[in-house]
């Protein structure tokens, strides 16, 4: 059995995106920053449908090849062919979208790191792992890396693996064009003919567009030149056809392209034609390896390459293998499928990285709590933030960089601290309302259009705290709905995860069916939180009703955490027994019965500093054990 289903072998850059639609590269202002290059797309890809795969690559070793191979591990790709170039910088590629055919698009690819793979770069143990290598065309072009893909090639033939060709023709990476000419699809080349050519008896499968096979087959002719390809190579060969879908040809050329094997097209707005064809390769692939007919396996191939043009981006643009099923149960529901609701949301959340099954939480972002301490204490407010700094520290000491561990800090007081935070492998989340606000108001940095989320790491989860009760006059309730709703709406567009906590008990009387009822509402006006977070309940019957509210309307919810509400410890330790009963309960974000102390002394200049983070790191420490503890004590009454 082979380790991995895939390989890819060639470009990788960071895509920067133009954010604006519908002018001018020279009009863009802002951009959204991918992972790029048609293997790394393509690894990605299928990663998302459930394939083992990696890539073989170089980057720089600098800021923007750190995130390729950062963003690969998130997606669940192999990089241990990923080689660091310590002499050369990653490539980048500026692009955006004019409309549905024009895509600005200007490749930084001088003396790139992935240019400079090499043969040294290929381990056959490697090779040997996978049960198909996929090669790229731009990989051909260059005498250094066509050997490196020459020996993958043959490695892969011998180890009795499959291997693919992405035609992938991009004339100015060939020298054909120029940089001005970036979008450009086909230019006319013998030069590149006859190097393709040179190669194509390699493969098992080749893939392209109907110009990328006229280069490869020499003639303008579609069919002729798929016969001359047919000529030097057995492979199966797979001609994409725009919105006419593929066609497969496994031998002899047919007199008509719509003689070949064909599957289920999907007619959908084409919003951005850039990435289509990796997304493509990705679900033919995802067929192909796993034993499908040409039928279904053009038909996943297809539908990623409908994703794909319907979406900003290029990877973050495919779906889940989760997402390609329910797209197929549910069909079109609007043809720009990015404004299908109920299609993005599970797009949404079948992509989200990151592992967080388990949530230890050291909550400090408390801002109206501890500048009364700090007032009470006589201390300027700027106390407050280096006391953060402690707490921060804690966090550190108790986590020691293993996963499960997090924080809450906010930005007004706690700005130093959450800078600090990133990077640690901490969970961070960030508080976005007014302190004690009812009707919910925020701080004034997110601006009246909450266009200061745009200015947030893309790790920082939005946190925000709504005093809200079923029973609320209609009035209240609608003002404190629309907020959180317009809050959802642009943490989405800002690609941030969203943590809603709510807390009825402080503004009415609650009984078991109260939170379970204000998590329906959330969900009724299209609010789908990644995270909740709730006070403890007494009950099990009103833990059940929450996380039934929630399974039933949000099947793939990142989970619940139970805050702590300045309990002491021993009464924390019994809402955490309750609340471990639930799968849905990832654990706990509890911030005053862990500082309270510890920050009042501190303040007032009866503890040192060390002493602070000591006290801190035994409390957050011990209440990570009773957690652990509740949660290992139902594990094994399951198991029994």
């Amino acid at each position: 059995m082979k380790k991995l289903d895939l390989i890819t072998i060639g470009r990788s850059s960071v895509d920067l995106y133009g954010a604006q639609v519908g002018g001018r590269l020279e009009d863009m202002s802002s951009f959204n920053k991918y992972i790029g290059g048609s293997p790394t797309n393509i690894a990605a890809g299928g990663a998302r449908l459930g394939l083992k795969t990696a890539v073989i690559t170089r980057v720089g070793d600098e800021h923007m090849g750190r995130f390729i191979r950062e963003q690969l591990v998130r997606e669940g790709v192999d990089i241990r062919g990923v080689k660091t170039d310590p002499e050369r910088l990653t490539a980048l590629v500026l692009l955006g979208i004019r409309d549905q055919s024009q895509f600005p698009l200007i490749f930084y690819r001088e003396n790139c790191a992935d240019m400079a793979l090499c043969e040294d770069d290929i381990d056959p143990a490697f090779i040997a792992d996978a049960g198909c290598v996929c090669a790229t065309g731009t990989h051909l072009s260059n005498p250094k890396t066509e050997a490196a893909v020459l020996k993958a090639l043959r490695l892969a033939r011998e180890g009795g693996a499959k291997t693919a060709l992405d035609i992938d023709y991009r004339p100015n990476l060939w020298g054909v064009a120029g940089h001005g000419d970036g979008e450009s699809r086909f230019v006319e080349s013998q030069a590149v003919t006859t190097k393709l050519q040179s190669t194509l008896h390699l493969f098992d499968l080749i893939v392209g567009t109907e110009e990328e096979f006229h280069i490869a087959g020499g003639s303008t002719d579609t069919l002729e030149a798929l016969k001359a390809v047919r000529n030097v190579s057995q492979a199966t060969l797979v001609c994409k056809r725009g919105p006419m879908g593929a066609s497969v040809f496994p031998g002899d050329i047919p007199a008509s392209l719509d003689d070949g094997e064909s599957g289920e097209g999907f007619p959908i707005e084409v919003f951005n034609v850039l990435g289509a064809g990796d997304g493509f390769m990705a679900g033919l692939f995802r067929g192909w390896l796993c034993g499908e007919d040409w039928p279904t396996t053009l038909k996943y191939a297809n539908a990623c390459g409908a994703f794909a043009v319907s979406r900003h981006g290029c990877t973050p643009a495919y779906p889940s293998w989760e997402e390609l099923q329910y797209f197929f149960r549910t069909g079109i529901k609007n043809k720009a499928l990015r404004k299908d609701e109920a299609l993005e949301q599970v797009h949404w959340a079948t992509n989200r990285k990151g592992d967080w099954n388990t949530m230890r939480v050291f909550a400090f972002d408390h801002r109206m709590q501890l500048e009364a301490m700090a007032d009470e204490a006589g201390v300027t407010h700027d106390k407050i933030g280096e006391f953060k700094k402690l707490c921060l520290k804690a966090a550190l000491q108790v986590s020691g960089g293993k996963a499960g561990y997090g924080i809450l800090c906010d930005s007004r007081l706690g700005r130093d601290a959450l800078y600090e935070a990133s990077g640690t492998n901490l969970w961070i989340g960030r508080p976005v309302e007014w302190p004690g606000s009812r009707p919910l108001t925020l701080e004034p940095e997110l601006g009246l259009d909450f266009g200061g989320l745009s200015e947030w790491p893309a790790n920082n989860v939005v946190k925000v705290l709504c005093f809200y009760h079923p029973d609320d006059a209609q009035e209240l309730r609608k003002e404190q709905e629309d907020t959180v709703l317009r809050l959802f709406q642009a943490a989405r567009r800002n690609r941030l995860e969203l943590l809603l906590e709510v807390i009825p008990s402080k503004v009415g009387a609650v009984d078991d069916t109260t939170t379970a009822r204000i998590i329906d509402r959330f969900y009724e006006i299209g609010v789908y939180p990644d995270w909740w977070k709730l006070e403890p309940m007494k009950s099990g019957a009103a833990w059940k009703n929450a996380t039934d509210a929630v399974q039933r309307n949000d099947a793939y919810v990142r989970g619940i955490v139970v805050l702590g509400l300045d309990a002491p410890q021993a009464a924390l330790e019994e809402s955490f027994r309750l609340a471990a009963g639930f799968d849905l309960v990832k654990g706990f974000a509890v911030g005053r019965t862990i500082f309270a102390d510890a920050g009042r002394a501190w303040l007032s200049g009866k503890i040192s500093d060390a002493d602070a983070i000591a006290q801190m790191a035994d409390r957050y420490s011990a209440l990570c054990h009773i957690w652990d503890e509740a949660r290992a004590k139902k594990n094994k009454g399951e198991a029994a």
